[in-house]
């Protein structure tokens, strides 16, 4: 926190308008899973098999200056110089959160070493069952909650990284919170999913009103013993208690085509350098306001919650309003009717496997 309000203050004071907060640094697309609800994958095979060098990874965190690295995919945990890349983040001293299905994470953590500056995120999409539905792979759950605790047990900071679709069950996901803080982690980062125009599932993806719905239910009247690796505006901003313009330069993406225009989410193009991504982007064509259609229901924290840690630390109000809403358990005596009212249903709301979809994740 000490290292985004000094970074914040300092750009405040020489004038920018548009800084990145977190680089959302890709090192390939290649993954050990094909999620129902992903796009990222959906890549032929001769692009699958393109990474980025240690150097090229080194290069666009220097070229943009980020205090913060996100290492998504793909499977990041694939890329044979995976350990370099952290390392020389590491050494830069940028906090590296290294997201991970953690299929590979305990048979490679002896590779690491625990630095104040290096967190596991591992994705975590609820309870067992759902978790292995959402990732179409029976045991997944299993396999990554033995990475998580080998994980903290070696001394690693270990978050988890939860994406919400169409059908949860609110109760199911306060019951997961449960589990994950019994594990040891230090907190749990949770966004609605994004509505990929590739993703092989079109019927998991929310409005933006239902998405205000299922987060008001989950996060309301919480338990004190959870804790939220995000902005705390951020999460009444899912709940339907703030509103924010997207910041999609605040989390810009860089992978093996150069710098995605306009965001991690987004494919509109491609830049060689990142000051051509943010001086020849046409920012006001992106949002909600905008009318582009591909920003109509998104509330992904890539785009978000950059909106609110600026706010946080923007002012003396969003600062005082961060504060509050740290220590806030939130109590709402309308969303615990929320909890006892059936959750719509539809295909994304199973969270039984069948017969033949174990096959197929099998296959």
């Amino acid at each position: 926190m000490w290292t985004v309000a000094t970074y914040v203050l300092k750009n405040r004071i020489k004038g920018r308008k548009r800084y990145p907060l977190v680089l959302m640094l890709e090192p390939l697309f290649r993954c050990n899973l094909a999620c129902a609800g992903c796009g990222k994958v959906q890549y032929p095979p001769h692009i699958l098999k393109k990474q980025l060098t240690p150097e090229q990874c080194f290069a666009a965190i220097e070229e943009c200056g980020a205090p913060m690295v996100s290492l998504p995919g793909g499977e990041p945990l694939l890329h044979p110089q995976i350990v370099d890349i952290v390392n020389g983040l590491v050494a830069r001293k940028k906090y590296v959160y290294l997201c991970t299905n953690a299929l590979e994470l305990k048979r490679r953590l002896p590779e690491f070493t625990p630095s104040k500056y290096l967190t596991f995120s591992v994705h975590l999409d609820g309870e067992r069952d759902h978790h292995d539905f959402s990732v179409c792979r029976e045991g997944g759950w299993d396999i990554a909650v033995e990475g998580i605790k080998e994980a903290v047990k070696r001394g690693f900071r270990v978050t988890t990284n939860a994406t919400f679709f169409d059908g949860t069950d609110p109760n199911s996901v306060r019951t997961f919170f449960d589990e994950v803080m019994a594990m040891g982690v230090e907190g749990v980062v949770l966004s609605p999913g994004y509505s990929y125009d590739k993703a092989p599932d079109q019927t998991k993806f929310m409005g933006r009103a239902r998405v205000r719905r299922l987060f008001r239910a989950i996060l309301s009247n919480r338990k004190k013993e959870w804790k939220f690796n995000m902005s705390p505006l951020f999460l009444e901003f899912l709940m339907g208690d703030r509103n924010y313009d997207c910041t999609p330069w605040g989390s810009p993406a860089f992978n093996i085509f150069g710098w995605q225009r306009p965001c991690y989410l987004l494919q509109d193009g491609y830049t060689e350098t990142f000051k051509e991504l943010m001086e020849t982007t046409k920012w006001e064509e992106y949002g909600v306001g905008s009318g582009n259609p591909k920003c109509a229901n998104c509330m992904v924290s890539c785009g978000y919650e950059p909106s609110a840690v600026l706010e946080g630390f923007g002012s003396l109000k969003g600062f005082f309003a961060m504060v509050k809403g740290s220590f806030s358990l939130y109590p709402d005596k309308h969303a615990l009717d929320l909890l006892n009212e059936p959750m719509p249903t539809g295909p994304s709301s199973l969270v039984k496997i069948t017969e033949p979809e174990r096959e197929l994740a099998k296959r």
